[in-house]
């Protein structure tokens, strides 16, 4: 049974949905972006009636100034009221709750991660977001170099650099990004996410063609996240869907989400 609530935080009104199931082990879903939470391509919405299905209920909401909520968007950095808002909100709807995992893609995954949450059992983290923004609007310098590696082994990236298919301008401007690199800024986004992770339970999950992702794996293997390498093993899924969109894909997310919620 899926029902509408609407709940509190800080003086405004945050709304959620929740799927209904009998399981005392309860996922929390956090939309990134400014993603409403029925999530891309409804994913979010698809993802909760099937746990619902397999026994488990889901609650998802919109944070303050997105979607049905009121209030000032403040970011995914400032989103721990909201997210810990949403967690009173399921416990008192689901009183029989024992667990509650808390699942969020991109910058919903590095929230959880920055955030301490009261209530929340384990996280798992899909393609958590580390890039510091930059002037220009190229991916990071490890997604273009990944790309690059990728079109070289193929004959048709050659094809069409040979006969004017490839745009020279765009083509510089990433050979000058990843011939510079990217210094990483010791108290950057990726440093504080690794901190955040220090005393949780995450399962973290890669989208291996994905640039968030290509950005994480590169940022996973610094110093920062020596500790966390010693204790967790990124799951990855050989795709380019940020949103794990495809049915594969689905299918795949949904398995790990169950282990997590079973675990």
């Amino acid at each position: 049974m899926r029902e509408l609530i609407a709940f509190p935080c800080a003086g405004d009104a945050l709304v959620g949905t929740l799927d209904r199931a009998p399981s005392t082990r309860g996922l929390l879903i956090v939309s990134g972006g400014n993603e409403l939470r029925i999530g891309a391509h409804r994913g979010m919405a698809l993802m909760a009636q099937r746990l619902a299905a397999a026994g488990h209920p889901v609650f998802r909401f919109d944070r303050r100034g997105i979607g049905d909520s009121t209030g000032v968007n403040r970011g995914f950095e400032e989103s721990g009221p909201d997210i810990a808002a949403a967690v009173a909100a399921f416990r008192t709807a689901v009183p029989a709750l024992t667990r509650i995992v808390a699942f969020g893609n991109c910058d919903a995954a590095s929230a959880l991660a920055l955030q301490d949450i009261s209530g929340i059992d384990a996280l798992v983290l899909a393609n958590p977001w580390v890039i510091e923004p930059t002037a220009d609007a190229l991916p990071p310098a490890s997604a273009i170099r990944a790309r690059y590696a990728e079109r070289l082994r193929d004959p048709r990236a050659w094809a069409r650099l040979l006969t004017g298919g490839v745009n020279l301008r765009k083509l510089a401007g990433g050979l000058s990004k990843i011939s510079g690199g990217e210094a990483a800024a010791p108290e950057g986004l990726a440093a504080r996410v690794a901190a955040g992770l220090a005393d949780k339970r995450a399962t973290i999950l890669i989208a291996k063609r994905d640039n968030t992702a290509i950005a994480f794996a590169e940022a996973w293997q610094t110093p920062a996240y020596a500790a966390l390498r010693d204790r967790i093993e990124p799951e990855i899924l050989d795709t380019d869907s940020h949103s794990f969109h495809r049915s594969d894909d689905k299918a795949w997310l949904q398995a790990r989400l169950l282990a997590a919620l079973n675990g």
